[in-house]
């Protein structure tokens, strides 16, 4: 008896672990704490409005600021999409925007970056890699790179970015891009 007692009890586990994990998707639970849609107003708003893909703006706050947006780097960039004080001042100007602005406000810092990434896309062709390339090390490097053939025109090689963090940045940002997209692909996303 005590052997079918047991039997019955790791028959249980083995059902309820199937349940939570198959059925009730558990482990989508939990990577969509990992990978959030924070500040979605502001990143579902700016992305129609500049025809950026949503999903491609959670993936880069996640890799730039993992959603801090008090976040600063090295190098002053600020806030959820890193922006650079001058590329921002750029970013305001096209806007139209004259005067002070806060790039540790989120919808600021969100819908600047936003607004620099479409327009990068446009630059290239819709070439994310490209647009990732000159977002985190700059157009100049990027131009030059092509230019002197130490990368392919379409981004093909990234291996060959002279840049590590820039090539681990743009793999990091297409990383999550895909795990966005696994996750919240579905019509009831939210």
């Amino acid at each position: 008896m005590r052997l079918k007692k047991k039997i019955g009890i790791i028959i249980g586990i083995i059902l309820v672990a199937f349940l939570c994990f198959y059925v009730f998707k558990v482990q989508n639970v939990i990577l969509r704490q990992v990978y959030p849609l924070k500040y979605h107003q502001w990143v579902d708003q700016y992305a129609q409005e500049y025809q950026v893909d949503d999903l491609f703006i959670y993936a880069m706050i996640k890799a730039e600021s993992n959603y801090d947006p008090r976040a600063h780097s090295n190098s002053q960039a600020k806030g959820l999409m890193q922006l650079m004080d001058n590329t921002a001042q750029e970013i305001a100007k096209s806007l139209e925007i004259y005067g002070d602005f806060d790039l540790y406000d989120p919808e600021t810092n969100i819908r600047f970056g936003t607004k620099y990434f479409s327009d990068l896309l446009k630059d290239y062709n819709n070439n994310e890699i490209l647009a990732l390339a000159a977002y985190n090390a700059g157009k100049g490097n990027l131009k030059r790179w092509v230019e002197n053939g130490t990368i392919q025109a379409d981004g093909s090689d990234i291996e060959n970015i002279p840049f590590k963090e820039t090539t681990t940045y743009i793999r990091k940002i297409l990383s999550n891009y895909k795990m966005y997209q696994y996750l919240y692909t579905n019509p009831n996303r939210r």
